[in-house]
């Protein structure tokens, strides 16, 4: 395996902006990534999907993403940018290599991977959300006779025409996938929401909604969340009158994304989407709710997110939270020298915009750290 200075693990958007904020400041490094291609994880995304945040803002470091490209950047032109991106910069990546195990050893940081272990005095974790995809335990999921699948195996709704939906989440993946079943010939559609999201237009008065939060983000958290609510109410309406619970949270406060309306409040205003409480168990043809209401479906769909498995990956202790999160911010460094992580902040402002920002002040100090320790081409051992 290639020697360098700095090991990425994880070769997403996350690791290919890390890989060339290094490489702009001089520092090689090699990305361990467990796809066998560059953007392999979009490739399998549902049909439907474009990126939520505006091309203006959604390129990487030191590479916007050409101008004549669609505001709203659809999933495969996606990937080509992510391909193109790697190539421009002549990343090094080590493609299908499933990064284990990351530890101390001496002055170095030990990754154990599925070609064999390397050593690297800097380490950076780029793995991002979505590790492994989460499923509830429901109670009589084994007895649903209906089709129960998982949001990370949908592509499309082929297959869904005169069926009875129920999508479980109220994400922007469960959300858009409610959307699409209902604008394809579904029967009818449901939405399960547990805990309710603030929904927010992708656009308002021809301004993307991402401008407003890049904006409203110097704000103190909750003037910013004050104003982005009243404007939100203003472009979408009360969506409590179809159904939707008030928010339980807000953008700016909780450092969370909202719902970017792509067709749902439509649906909703429609009658297409229903809003139903979270689920309590499944029967054989039936799914049961919190509230004691059954209802027929013939598809469960399972927008329920993903376990990053960080704490699987790291070995170190206090780099990740209860919830499966770093403890430290994305391009900063952490309690342990030479670690750090990138692409986990979360922001209105939108992932890959952070992405870019955070992969450059992380390059900033690496090189510090590097020059501190003296770093030599030398230090770094590969093993077999």
């Amino acid at each position: 395996m290639t020697q360098a200075p700095v090991m990425i693990v994880g070769g997403g958007a996350a690791g290919l902006t890390t890989a060339a904020a290094l490489k702009m400041e001089g520092i090689p490094s090699v990305i361990l990534d467990k796809d066998s291609q560059v953007g392999g994880v979009w490739t399998r995304r549902y049909d439907r999907l474009h990126l939520h945040s505006v091309r203006k803002y959604s390129g990487l470091a030191y590479k916007e993403m050409p101008s004549d490209w669609p505001k709203y950047v659809p999933k495969d032109q996606f990937v080509e940018y992510l391909q193109d991106y790697a190539r421009w910069f002549q990343l090094e990546l080590v493609h299908d290599c499933e990064v284990q195990k990351v530890r101390q050893e001496g002055g170095n940081w030990l990754l154990t991977t599925s070609q064999g272990e390397v050593r690297a005095p800097v380490v950076v974790v780029a793995t991002g959300h979505y590790g492994s995809a989460w499923m509830p335990d429901w109670e009589g999921k084994d007895q649903f006779s209906g089709k129960l699948m998982h949001s990370v195996d949908y592509r499309n709704p082929s297959g869904f025409a005169g069926k009875r939906v129920l999508v479980v989440g109220a994400g922007n993946s469960g959300a858009e996938i409610a959307a699409d079943c209902a604008e394809s010939g579904a029967a009818s559609v449901a939405l399960s929401v547990r805990t309710a999201p603030p929904v927010a237009p992708r656009d308002w008065l021809g301004t993307p909604v991402q401008v407003f939060g890049i904006a409203l983000t110097p704000l103190p958290p909750g003037i910013a969340d004050t104003i982005g609510k009243t404007l939100a109410r203003l472009a979408i309406g009360d969506l409590t009158r179809y159904g939707m619970p008030p928010a339980a949270w807000q953008p700016f406060t909780a450092h969370r994304i909202p719902i970017i309306d792509v067709g749902l409040v439509k649906a909703l205003k429609q009658g297409k989407v229903t809003i139903k409480p979270a689920v309590q168990r499944l029967l054989e043809t039936e799914v049961e709710f919190v509230n004691g209401h059954r209802e027929p479906f013939d598809v469960v769909i399972a927008a329920t997110g993903f376990k990053t498995r960080l704490q699987e990956l790291i070995e170190p202790t206090g780099l990740v939270n209860e919830r499966g999160y770093p403890t430290y911010p994305s391009g900063e460094p952490t309690r342990y020298p030479g670690f750090y992580f990138m692409g986990y902040t979360e922001s209105v402002r939108g992932h890959l915009y952070e992405a870019n920002r955070d992969s450059k002040r992380l390059a900033k100090h690496v090189k510090q750290y590097l020059q501190e320790r003296a770093w030599s081409a030398s230090s770094t051992t590969a093993v077999s």
